[in-house]
């Protein structure tokens, strides 16, 4: 069986194709009601009252255009942070308006970041965006021992891609926080990309631990800490997945391609999950998959108190909605009320 996919209809499909004859799969169903995309999640975080969101250092049109379209959607109430006349000077340049907009002024970037985190830690926001500002200036100010964001989970970057072709949602992790992480990092990183899939309505998310080959090379670092997370999933050190690995990237996607090196796996073939061996080769791999493939992307910060939206200042308003679609629906049920956070020059 072939079958052709365009681009728009990636972005709208709500009953993906099964690929019996080419792949052994199917529509994978167990979704937040009928969501099988990122549209689907952005209809379903839609239904639910929008939670109040400081959108860090918008002083560009992108990040506001973002902000705006995730309020229009019924997202988000957006609180921005930052430059007050800068951003003012950047809306009205852009030709948007800022009325009813809460704004709560911070002299530069940094000041935005930390301000930001303090009305999340004081639960005057329930999560956070990245405007135009470095990640890791706002990564700093989040993670910072003493008055940060910090759980006893280590934060870690997820990748949601609805690939053209693929039957559903790709998740990679980490390709925005973690440089090298430890196999201690990668227990948590695992976990935090399964706790989004929960919240996403995957109940059993598959986890497929990449590296270059699928057996174990103490020489490639990447196969030995695959083989441990698998260790670590069945002693209960990682739970409400199933994790293989080692897995390359052709059998942990493609059925053929497990089929044809014999691989007996429930994730060959399958996966819900790629974790990457380090932030280049999941950076990469993702942005591959945006620029070449036709992929659409949405990005979250998981592992911090509140969800933080961290989308590449390339990308534009369908990911930064996307984004905030998945900030909705994996953030706590408690919902902040509006009029907790003064205006302008007041400060948090």
């Amino acid at each position: 069986m072939t079958w052709r996919l365009s681009l728009g209809a990636a972005a709208t499909r709500g009953a993906r194709l099964a690929v019996g004859d080419e792949g052994g799969r199917t529509a994978d169903p167990r979704t937040v009601g009928n969501a099988t995309s990122l549209r689907g999640w952005r209809e379903a975080a839609g239904g639910l009252a929008p939670i109040r969101m400081a959108i860090v250092h918008p002083c560009d049109a992108t990040s506001l255009l973002g902000a705006i379209a995730a309020w229009e959607a019924g997202l988000i109430e957006p609180v921005l942070v930052g430059p007050e006349a800068r951003i003012r000077a950047v809306a009205a340049e852009a030709g948007l308006a800022l009325d009813g907009f809460e704004l709560v002024d911070a002299r530069h970037s940094h000041a935005a970041a930390e301000t930001a985190v303090a009305l999340a830690r004081t639960g005057k926001v329930a999560a956070l965006m990245k405007g135009a500002l470095h990640t890791d200036e706002m990564m700093q100010a989040a993670v910072r021992k003493a008055g940060g964001l910090r759980t006893e989970r280590r934060m870690s970057h997820v990748y949601a891609l609805d690939v053209p072709y693929h039957p559903k949602p790709l998740f990679i992790t980490d390709a925005a926080v973690n440089i090298a992480p430890s196999l201690d990092d990668k227990r948590d990183i695992v976990q935090n990309a399964i706790e989004l899939c929960h919240a996403l309505g995957i109940r059993e998310p598959k986890v497929a631990v990449l590296s270059a080959v699928e057996t174990v090379n103490a020489r490639i670092v990447s196969t030995v800490d695959a083989a441990a997370l698998c260790k670590m999933a069945e002693r209960g050190q990682i739970t409400g997945g199933i994790v293989d690995g080692p897995l390359a990237l052709d059998n942990a996607v493609s059925g053929p391609a497990a089929a044809a090196k014999h691989i007996v796996s429930r994730v060959a073939g399958d996966a819900d999950v790629l974790v990457v061996p380090d932030l280049v080769s999941g950076n990469m791999l993702a942005k591959q998959l945006v620029h070449l493939a036709g992929a659409e992307a949405a990005g979250l910060v998981l592992g911090a108190s509140v969800p933080i939206v961290v989308t590449s200042r390339s990308e534009g308003e369908p990911s930064r909605v996307a984004s905030c679609a998945m900030a909705r629906l994996s953030a706590p049920h408690r919902c902040i009320g509006s009029g907790t956070v003064r205006r302008s020059a007041d400060g948090p």
